[in-house]
C-alpha cells in the first residue's frame, strides 16, 4: 500500500505537518529539540520544567505505588481526585462542583481537548473559533473533528483580540469557543472587556466555551479568573485544567474537565474510547498536591515569575524587542531589531550561533496570519536559574 488513508491526513493537515506531496513532518518541538541535542544549545523552546515539583506530591506518588494502587482506576477518575478537583475550585474561586457529576479526569488536558472537540463538534458546519497563535494541538483536534478553525488574531506587542473581529468570528455556526487563558504561546492574560465579550456572544450564538486554563496558577500580577465565574457563563462553559504545569509534573498526564453534568456526561462518553483511564497512583498524587498549603501555590508562580524577570532581562540585553507575559511558561520576542525578517529561519540558525534554541511563533498560527508574527519567537522560562543566566549570556555575545 502506497497511500495510507484515513483521519490522519486530515489532523496532520490541519496542524501543518503535511508537505505538499501528502507526506508526514515532524512538529517544530521534535525537530527544535533534536536540533538542541546535535548542537548542545540550551532548549528553551519547548515548555517542559528542568526540575521536580514539590516533594510532597512526589512522595504521594511512591505511597501509593508502593500501597498497591497500580489498577484501573474508576472510569471518571479516582474519587479522591475528583473531591480534590471540586474543592479546588470552591477553594480558589468559589466555583461549587459535584465532584460525582461534574468532574472529569482525564489523561491530561490533551485527552480533555480531544474529548471535549470531538464530544461536541457534530461535522462540517460546525465552527470552533480559537484565539491565534495558539496552541499547535488545537488545529489538529478541530480538524480531526471535521469542523472549521476559526481564528482570532492577537497582536504584538499586548496580544489582546480586537473585539470587532472576534464579534465577526462568532456566528450561528459557531459550536465552541475556545479560550486558551492564561494564553500559551503568547503569555498574555484576556482582560475583563474581552472575557465578558466572550460569555455575551456566547449567549448570542448558543455556543460553549471551552476554557484552556492550565497555567491558572502561574500567573504574575493578579490571580486567575476563571470564565465559569462570570455571570451566565457557568451553565456553558467547560473548564480544562491539569496537574503538570502547575507541579512541574507534565510527564504523568494528568489533566480534569469541570462543568455542567450533562456537558462532562457528553465528554465522557468520547473519552471513555480514547485512554479509558489513565495514571491511577499519580491521580493520588494530584489529589494531594491540590490540596497543599496556599503558599506552596504562590511559590510556584513567585519562581516562575523570577525566570520570566530573568530571561526578559537577558533577552533585552541581547537586543531583542520583549513582550513581558502576564502567566504561563513563555515569554515571547521580537527578533525584527537584530535583523530578523524570517522567524523560522532565525529559529532554526539559533543554535549554531548562539547555542539556544526557540521557537518560531508562525508554528503556532495558521496560514492566514502567519505573516503578522513573522519575526515573533517564543522562549521557554521554566528553567532554573543558572540555566536562563547561561542562556542569556550567550545570547548576549551572539548579538
Amino acid at each position: 500500500m502506497h497511500e495510507v488513508p484515513g483521519a490522519w491526513r486530515r489532523a496532520a493537515r490541519g496542524a501543518g505537518l503535511l508537505t505538499d506531496d501528502g507526506l508526514p513532518v515532524p512538529t517544530i518541538f521534535a525537530e527544535m529539540t533534536a536540533l538542541a541535542a546535535r548542537t548542545g544549545a540550551i532548549n528553551l523552546g519547548q515548555g517542559f520544567p528542568d526540575e521536580d515539583g514539590p516533594q510532597e506530591v512526589l512522595e504521594a506518588a511512591r505511597a501509593a505505588i508502593a500501597g498497591g494502587r497500580n489498577q484501573y482506576p474508576p472510569g471518571r477518575g479516582e474519587p479522591e481526585l475528583l473531591a480534590a478537583i471540586a474543592e479546588h475550585q470552591s477553594r480558589w474561586y468559589g466555583i461549587e462542583l459535584d465532584a460525582d457529576t461534574q468532574v472529569l479526569v482525564t489523561a491530561g488536558a490533551t485527552e480533555a481537548l480531544a474529548a471535549t472537540v470531538l464530544a461536541l463538534v457534530d461535522g462540517p458546519d460546525d465552527e470552533v473559533v480559537v484565539f491565534e497563535p495558539y496552541y499547535d494541538a488545537y488545529a489538529a483536534l478541530v480538524a480531526l473533528s471535521g469542523a472549521r478553525l476559526v481564528g482570532v488574531p492577537l497582536r504584538w506587542p499586548d496580544f489582546q483580540p480586537d473585539l470587532d473581529e472576534l464579534a465577526a468570528a462568532i456566528t450561528d455556526r459557531t459550536r465552541i469557543i475556545l479560550v486558551n487563558d492564561p494564553h500559551n504561546p503568547t503569555g498574555t492574560i484576556f482582560s475583563r472587556e474581552t472575557i465578558d465579550e466572550i460569555v455575551r456572544l456566547a449567549h448570542r450564538h448558543d455556543a460553549v466555551i471551552v476554557t484552556d486554563e492550565v497555567y491558572e496558577h502561574l500567573t504574575f500580577d493578579a490571580p486567575h479568573v476563571p470564565i465559569a465565574t462570570l455571570p451566565g457563563a457557568a451553565g456553558r462553559t467547560l473548564s480544562i485544567s491539569s496537574a503538570g504545569k502547575t507541579f512541574s509534573v507534565t510527564g504523568w498526564k494528568v489533566g480534569w474537565v469541570t462543568g455542567p453534568a450533562e456537558l462532562v456526561r457528553a465528554v465522557l462518553a468520547v473519552k471513555q474510547w480514547l485512554t479509558y483511564v489513565n495514571a491511577g497512583p499519580f491521580q493520588l498524587a494530584v489529589a494531594a498536591g491540590l490540596r497543599l498549603p496556599d503558599g506552596v501555590f504562590s511559590g510556584i508562580a513567585d519562581r516562575l515569575r523570577a525566570g520570566r524577570d530573568l530571561l526578559g532581562a537577558g533577552l533585552r540585553e541581547a537586543g531583542f524587542a520583549v513582550s513581558t507575559p502576564a502567566g504561563s511558561y513563555f515569554t515571547v520576542a521580537d527578533a525584527a531589531p537584530l535583523g530578523a525578517s524570517d522567524g523560522d529561519a532565525f529559529c532554526r540558525e539559533l543554535p549554531d550561533r548562539a547555542g539556544v534554541v526557540a521557537i518560531p511563533l508562525t508554528a503556532f498560527a495558521s496560514p492566514a496570519h502567519r505573516t503578522e508574527y513573522a519575526t515573533l519567537v517564543r522562549f521557554a522560562a521554566c528553567k532554573r536559574p543558572d540555566v536562563l543566566a547561561e542562556a542569556s549570556a550567550r545570547l548576549a555575545r551572539a548579538f
